[in-house]
């Protein structure tokens, strides 16, 4: 597909997909810009960008689209490469720093969006309800600028493996010998993928098979074929993590490809504290009080891998993690909070009344933020509870009856309570509370509220007047909840500042924030 707006398909499906993935594109930007950069304007849907002193009018609430800058004459419309070009200039004079790459990553990530809509429609939703909340995520992350992009190669290489076109592959199997054998933990798991009667003295290794073809298809090496997993692999939201249904299994790989702020490899230093994170997250839950609901963890058991040559084994490592079998209560059904919260058939809050979704809201509430809280404030541990780290299991009316949370590397400990953790685990108190606090209000509570608010938007301030009471109660069952007094009290609240991080190319790791209104104080009756 071209790159340029003006160089458009010249028709039908193509066509649509281009123009759908335009506005998906140009809407992630304008997120990220009136979040970090821009000042309210003179009037409503009006914003200043105050290095430039442009003027953008942009329409829509939730999702703003349709930006338009001021000029001497009237307002003019801005197509996404003006758009671009606009923001980078007001970057340019906002950093001193200039970036070539962002704008390019930013065009990448709408031809990505744009092959990947036509795609889909050639492709059938799958039946089981949690997998087709995974594969929900046609926008991505919307307050990122870049949110599909793919390293920049063409989709000859992704396309595949994407969970947007609702992807589903074999694992390439490897005999790894005992000398070139890197794993900690339980990854024993791994074993059972491997056909029966493999060759002697060699440990079966999956690996993603994009990852494989990124690494040169691994010939000639010192790690034997082994052929293909019988079981399939499904596509999960990360992309770079698969589920094994019929194994019941989470596999999570190493992926050298930039996917938003980072290059999505295991690093050898998240490797190493995954022991200590799960023993960590084992306990998080412990004195939890009697009558708030205790959520399941994904555990990741373990990673097994092959050092390739120096690298410690990042490369081709991958992480075991439980399937949903063994936590799942019964008579529940898994869905991915972060496909709730864009929207997909069959999404436990459509259809429901004002009354019924109020419900809903109360009964993810109690899931989800006490037991959080709860885990920082006894223990010290941090859940990256964001969007796609959180599974709601619902019931059969739709309603929330448990959380499930996942994802161990983006665990982080309070130092006070456990100095010395190998890595960027051991965090100051400072850090955890943002961290907290931007995964679980910003990135969190937020969206599924406003996917609450645009089915019924005379339930916006109810909603978090029901948020505020659920995070004043938790803070009794805590001796000394002083973050969570000011939280209540604060005008503002962590966002993660993802475009100003990509332009100035900060470390994926860095947390850089910018101040957003509080809407637990925002909306206080």
């Amino acid at each position: 597909m071209p790159s340029t707006d003006g160089l458009l398909p010249p028709g039908g499906p193509e066509r649509e997909a281009w123009t759908h993935a335009t506005a998906l594109a140009v809407t992630a930007l304008l997120n990220c810009l009136v979040r970090e950069v821009a000042r309210p304007g003179p009037d409503a849907g009006t914003y200043v960008l105050p290095a430039t002193g442009r003027v953008l009018r942009v329409s829509g609430g939730r999702f703003p689209a349709d930006p338009e800058l001021r000029a001497p004459d009237g307002w003019r419309p801005l197509p996404l490469d003006d758009l671009v070009a606009l923001a980078a200039a007001e970057l340019r004079a906002r950093t001193g720093t200039a970036n070539d790459v962002l704008p390019a990553e930013i065009r990448h990530s709408r031809d990505v969006a744009a092959a990947l809509l036509a795609a889909r429609r050639a492709t059938e939703p799958p039946a089981d309800l949690y997998l087709r909340s995974e594969q929900a995520l046609l926008a991505g992350h919307r307050y990122h600028p870049a949110p599909k992009a793919r390293g920049g190669g063409g989709p000859e290489g992704w396309l595949r493996y994407s969970p947007e076109v609702r992807a589903r592959f074999a694992l390439p199997l490897f005999g790894v010998p005992a000398e070139l054998l890197v794993e900690d933990g339980d990854p024993a798991a791994l074993d059972a993928l491997a056909p029966a009667g493999g060759p002697d003295g060699l440990v079966p290794l999956p690996a993603h098979p994009w990852q494989v073809e990124l690494l040169g298809g691994l010939r000639g090496g010192r790690l034997r074929r082994l052929g293909d997993t019988s079981g399939v692999a499904v596509a999960t939201s990360s992309i770079r993590t698969v589920y094994l249904p019929d194994a019941d299994l989470f596999c999570k790989f190493s992926l050298d490809v930039r996917i938003t702020n980072d290059v999505r490899r295991l690093w050898s230093r998240d490797l190493r504290r995954l022991r200590e994170i799960g023993e960590l997250v084992d306990g998080a839950f412990d004195g939890l009080a009697g009558h708030v609901p205790r959520p399941a963890v994904l555990r990741d058991r373990g990673y097994r891998s092959a050092d390739l040559g120096g690298d410690g084994g990042e490369a081709l490592a991958v992480i075991v993690r439980d399937g949903l079998g063994a936590h799942l209560r019964p008579g529940l059904t898994a869905v991915q909070a972060a496909g709730i919260s864009e929207g997909f058939p069959g999404s436990p809050l459509d259809g429901l009344d004002e009354d019924t979704a109020l419900l809903w809201w109360e009964r993810y509430l109690e899931h989800v933020v006490p037991p959080v809280l709860h885990a920082y404030l006894r223990h010290g541990v941090v859940f990256e509870c964001h969007l796609q780290n959180v599974l709601v299991g619902v019931d059969g009316r739709g309603l929330p009856a448990q959380a499930i949370l996942r994802d161990h590397e983006g665990v982080r400990v309070l130092a006070e309570r456990r100095p010395g953790l190998p890595g960027a685990a051991s965090v100051s108190r400072a850090y955890g509370w943002e961290r907290l606090v931007y995964c679980l209000l910003t990135n969190n509570l937020l969206e599924i509220a406003g996917a609450v608010t645009e089915r019924h938007p005379a339930l916006r301030d109810e909603l978090w007047a029901r948020a505020r009471a659920v995070f004043k109660d938790a803070g009794r069952e805590h001796a000394d909840p002083g973050e969570l007094r000011a939280l209540l009290s604060e005008p503002y609240v962590p966002a993660k500042a993802n475009l100003l991080l990509r332009w100035t190319d900060a470390e994926g790791e860095a947390m850089r924030c910018v101040p957003i209104p509080n809407p637990l104080r925002l909306f206080t009756p």
